[in-house]
């Protein structure tokens, strides 16, 4: 299967390329063990992905998952009867140690990508006592 570039495929659609805001590099890894090919935002992302499978078939963690989705706060019918949506935050990665105990990670970038959505989230977690492991 050939593949083209994004730039050279906004030249031939003819809509510009649209750099990426934190000069991240998309990645796509087909992983044997899950049988599909998987798409990371990041260099970065992806490497600590390939820690973390190691981790997990040395048998140090278990139940490694992806983009996993924590409730922040449920939707709910204002007084003027329309509906707010729920607030939601997407970790990039969720192990448990082998004590069962839950590890929500964010592969951070830099200060750039530690945005005022995002502290304000991470924050909004820690008071439910949900802690987020930047790395």
């Amino acid at each position: 299967m050939a593949r083209i570039t994004e730039e050279e495929l906004a030249r031939i659609t003819g809509k510009p390329y649209k750099k990426p805001k934190y000069n991240n590099k998309k990645v796509e890894y087909y992983d044997p063990d899950r049988k599909e090919t998987l798409t990371f935002d990041s260099v970065k992302e992806y490497e600590y992905y390939l820690i973390l499978k190691d981790r997990e078939r040395k048998g140090e963690i278990i139940d490694l998952a992806r983009q996993v989705e924590i409730e922040i706060q449920p939707s709910f019918k204002r007084a003027d009867g329309k509906i707010e949506r729920p607030i939601k935050y997407v970790a990039d990665f969720f192990y448990n140690d082998l004590k069962r105990r839950p590890h929500y990670v964010d592969v951070k970038g830099g200060e750039a990508t530690k945005t005022h959505t995002y502290k304000l989230k991470r924050k909004l977690l820690a008071y439910k006592g949900i802690y987020i492991e930047e790395v």
